[in-house]
């Protein structure tokens, strides 16, 4: 059972009750209908990057749908809150990839995404060999990487917010959402 696409997603929800503002994030997602397992990261060889709107339409209400999610939640009146998934595909398309999850307070979505994309990519170049200098800001790394020949694109999906002004329960979420047809 390996996954032929993959599509990329994300939501914010707010609701007094927590499980109804996580529902609520998924809903703008696109993917409250499905039954969510989630799983760990590696992106398939082979796999297909697909739209959003061609993933949502290739979904069946009840559907076993597994994804890598980032999910963060709050009641806390204005806290910021990011949640992200970041990518890194190999050149070989024979070869996996990597895909990782990042919650976070406190930082802005580009700090956060960035962050999840540069995990990815971290994880993607130890499994190639590539020598890493944790040191460097993460845009020459991904610089370095994309230049080395052996990372084919690196990206990410990243849902940040502040926490409701009332206290209602806020919930963000960043989704890497598997198909297997």
């Amino acid at each position: 059972m390996i996954p032929k696409k993959v599509f990329f997603t994300k939501g914010v929800g707010v609701h007094r009750e927590k499980l109804a503002s996580f529902e609520t994030a998924l809903r703008q997602g696109g993917i409250e209908k499905c039954n969510l397992v989630s799983v760990s990261s590696i992106l398939p060889p082979h796999v297909k990057i697909i739209s959003k709107s061609k993933g949502i339409k290739l979904l069946r209400p009840g559907q076993i749908t597994f994804n890598v999610m980032a999910r963060n939640e709050t009641n806390e009146p204005h806290r910021l809150l990011s949640s992200a998934v970041g990518i890194a595909v190999p050149a070989e398309k024979a070869s996996y990839g990597y895909l990782s999850e990042h919650h976070s307070f406190g930082e802005s979505a580009k700090k956060s995404g960035d962050y999840a994309e540069d995990i990815a990519a971290t994880l993607l170049a130890s499994t190639l060999g590539i020598d890493l200098d944790p040191d460097k800001a993460w845009d020459e790394r991904k610089q370095f990487y994309k230049s080395s020949g052996h990372i084919f694109r690196t990206d990410n999906v990243c849902q940040s917010a502040r926490g409701d002004k009332d206290g209602l329960w806020t919930t963000v979420v960043a989704c890497a959402v598997f198909i297997l047809e």
